[in-house]
Order: C-alpha cells, then structure tokens, then sequence
C-alpha cells in the first residue's frame, strides 16, 4: 500500500511540476545535500518520505574502460566479486551473517563507466552499514587461495554467458569497432585475459590500491534519513581514507573513416541478430549532442516510431527493434538493434534502417512529437523515483560519469532546449557510414 501510495504522490508531483511555476530544465524533485570531505569523498545524501527504508550507494567511477594496460581486462568486474571476501573486523561470512541479520537487500555490478555496491536497508541498521561499508572499501583483505577462487568464477561466469547470443554479439560488435579504447572489450574482460587472471594477485592488489580511493568513489545515499545525522558518521568512519586515486592512461580512439562490417555465429539457435553502430559523442551537459543523440534513437528506433510501427506491428518482419543510444564517459557507440524472423530478410531490414536515418538527415521531425519525446523522457525519470532505491538506481550512472548530482536538471534543461534542427544536426554528424559498424549473428543450427 505504501509503494502504491508514493507513486501517487510522485504522479502529483510530475503533474505539478509541468506548470508553468517551475523553471524549464528542473525536473528532480527531492532536496539533497553534497558534502565533500577533506580526503575527497563525494557524498550526496537525499532524504525522502520512505518511513524506516535506506538506499546505499557506493559508486566506484572505475569500470572496464578504465582497463588500460594490456592483458588486464576484466578487473573491474573482477573487484565486484572481490569486495565481498572481508575484512579482518567482518570476515566475509561476517558479513554475509549481518547483512542477513538485518534484511538487507546488498548486491553490486559493473558497467563499462562504474562500478557499483548498494543495499537497501533498514534506516535503524544505516549506522552499523556505515561502519561496515567504510572498512571493506579501506580494508579489503583476501589471499591468493581467495584471489584463485573468485577468479575460477569470473571464468565459470564468463562460459555461461557464452550461452546467450547477446554476448556473442557484444564481444563482436565492440571488437570491431573499436581499434585502441577500453571499450574494445566487454564489461567483463577478453577471454584471454579472464584465463591468464589467477596469475594476477599481486597486480590485483595494485588495481584495488589505485582505484579503490576517496577522490573516485561517491556515496550516494536516499530514504529515511537525517543529514545533519548521517554527515558525522560518515566523517568517522571514512575520514582516514587515505586518498591516492592513480587517473588511468586511455588512448583515445581514432577517428573511424570507413565503414566497419563483421559476421558472428552463435552456437545454437537463434533468429538473426542486426546490429547497426555509429560512434557517438561523450556524455557531456556543456553540449546538445548527447541529449539530441539520446532523443534521435528514441524517435526514430523507438516503440513510438515509424519504423518500429512498420516492422514489427504492420509487416511483423522483425521480433523486436530497439535503439541503445546511451550516454557513456567517452566517446562510444549509439546503435540499433533488431532480431529478423528471415535470414534472407536482413539486408532488407538493414535497408531500412539507413532509409530511416536518412530520412532524419533530410527532413525535420515535428516539433510536437520532438515535445511529446521530451516529456515521456522527463516524466518516465520522475516515474522511476517512487521509493528509495528506486531513486539511486537511475541516479548512479549520471552521478559516475560526471561525479556529482547536479547534472540530473543540467540535462534536463539541455534537452528542453533542443530543436528539431538540432536532431537533423546530429543526424547528420554522427549517423553516417564512415562511422558505423554492422554486425550480423547468425545461429549455429536450424
């Protein structure tokens, strides 16, 4: 009844705040406060109407793109399993026992940009979360037996995912597309490097030393709190953070010039897969270009567009077609998705798709239905912060790829100002084939 209630509530809210009361732009609807402390620590605290329930967020602005040395991929993932081995105050089954002495919901993943750990847990438990949290992200211990274990099953994880085509697809399409950024691999690392990790242990402690600092991590924390309360703790317990944060060496990609095209076979049955990449911009609130990308995938590749009307209602040639055109810490990929029903039927489907993009090049979309696509990407993000976890989970990635909170009404504001010549300009900059990659995955059997 309460969840029930709060989306009421959140519904009024968005209802309000579409008046003209509010400034353009301002669209995240709960208070906050930002402390940062002397050693470099980020933390954002948001109190909200959730009686006795605590989101907490640590967010690690390191992930498989910060995997710049050679032979070291996958790492970032690697420390998501690592961190829940112990300390010597709580051992890991330590832990494991109090976090399920409290009812806690604790869990972490990794991305491209970040790596993140949250919980949500009782607002009584939020003292002793502090502690814990504050001494593992310090004082992670684990030894080599431990290290080859966690390793074993990084591997294990990595062969099972082989079991889905979207794997097979991702590692292709990445690998291609890019020739010297991190992002040249998946989230969890090159199989090579995976197999070569028991070996890494001392490299391992490196990584954690280098990246595992105050100045890289956020601590984002939402629900029933008291600030004036939460501050002191925090400053306790991870005030002797020593800093010492080592920012890593990335090449920066060349620029594409020419088309890029691979095949991929996967080892069992599935519809064809098209994947369809431009390289994007970087994430950044300083230009249009990523809002006005993120709005051309929408409009043209999405639910509400003509071609998804036409290919999978009206001639129901494709499963499914889907743009990923997501923001990202670097320069990376805006793509287009689709499962064709025929194999003689994806360079038609492929046909179409550049048919689309070029029909955005040249002519300008309405402005009503460039409005609507504002306010269901304004009121969809207001939607999803009906309760405490709900609100850190779509904040986290904004908050690690720029390291502050303030960017939530920054975007908003830009893609309010955005124009229809604005989505035709991006059209044209990015969505041409010197940039683009296709792959084509195809299943092993009938």
């Amino acid at each position: 009844m309460r969840g029930i209630l709060l989306t009421v509530l959140v519904g009024m809210l968005i209802l309000a705040t579409a008046g003209s009361a509010i400034p353009a732009g301002k669209v995240f609807p709960y208070t906050y406060e930002v402390k940062k402390l002397d050693n470099g620590l980020t933390v954002i605290l948001i109190p909200m109407e959730s009686p006795g329930l605590v989101a907490y967020y640590s967010i690690v602005r390191t992930g498989s793109r910060d995997e710049w040395e050679p032979g070291h991929s996958g790492f970032a993932h690697l420390f998501e399993h690592m961190m829940f081995r112990g300390t010597e105050k709580f051992p890991g089954p330590v832990y494991d026992s109090l976090m399920t002495a409290m009812g806690a919901n604790a869990n972490a993943y990794t991305t491209d940009d970040y790596t993140c750990y949250y919980m949500v847990v009782g607002a009584s438990n939020l003292p002793k979360v502090i502690e814990m949290e504050a001494d593992r992200f310090q004082n992670l211990k684990y030894d080599e037996q431990a290290f080859k274990t966690e390793t074993g099953a990084v591997l294990g994880e990595y062969l099972k995912s082989l079991a889905s085509p979207w794997m097979v697809l991702s590692e292709t399409l990445l690998n291609t597309a890019f020739d010297k950024h991190t992002y040249k691999h998946t989230t969890i690392g090159f199989r090579k490097d995976i197999e070569a990790m028991p070996t890494m242990y001392e490299y391992s402690k490196s990584f954690f030393r280098r990246y595992y600092r105050p100045e890289n991590v956020v601590l984002l924390i939402v629900g029933d709190i008291k600030p004036q309360e939460v501050f002191p703790l925090i400053e306790k317990y991870y005030g002797g953070w020593e800093p010492g944060y080592v920012p890593p060496k990335i090449t920066p990609e060349p620029e594409q010039k020419k088309e890029r095209f691979a095949r991929a076979k996967y080892n069992g049955r599935t519809l064809p897969i098209l994947a369809v990449a431009y390289k994007g911009p970087a994430f950044s609130v300083d230009s249009k270009d990523a809002a006005a990308c993120y709005l051309l995938g929408n409009l043209a590749f999405g639910e509400n567009s003509d071609l998804y009307k036409k290919l999978v209602i009206q001639e129901q040639r494709v499963q499914f077609i889907e743009p990923d055109f997501s923001y990202h810490r670097d320069p990376k990929l805006l793509t287009i998705y689709t499962m064709v029903k025929k194999e003689d039927d994806i360079n038609n489907v492929r046909d179409e798709i550049y048919a689309t993009v070029r029909k955005f090049q040249t002519e300008l979309i309405d402005a009503k239905r460039l409005e609507d696509e504002k306010s269901n990407a304004r009121y969809g993000f207001l939607m999803r912060l009906d309760t405490p976890g709900n609100v850190a989970g779509n904040l986290a990635r904004l908050i690690a790829l720029t390291g502050g909170i303030e960017v939530v009404d920054k975007l908003y504001e830009v893609m309010d100002s955005i124009t229809p010549e604005d989505i035709q300009a991006v059209a044209k900059k990015y969505l041409v084939p010197e940039r683009r990659t296709v792959v084509i995955l195809k299943g092993g059997h009938k």
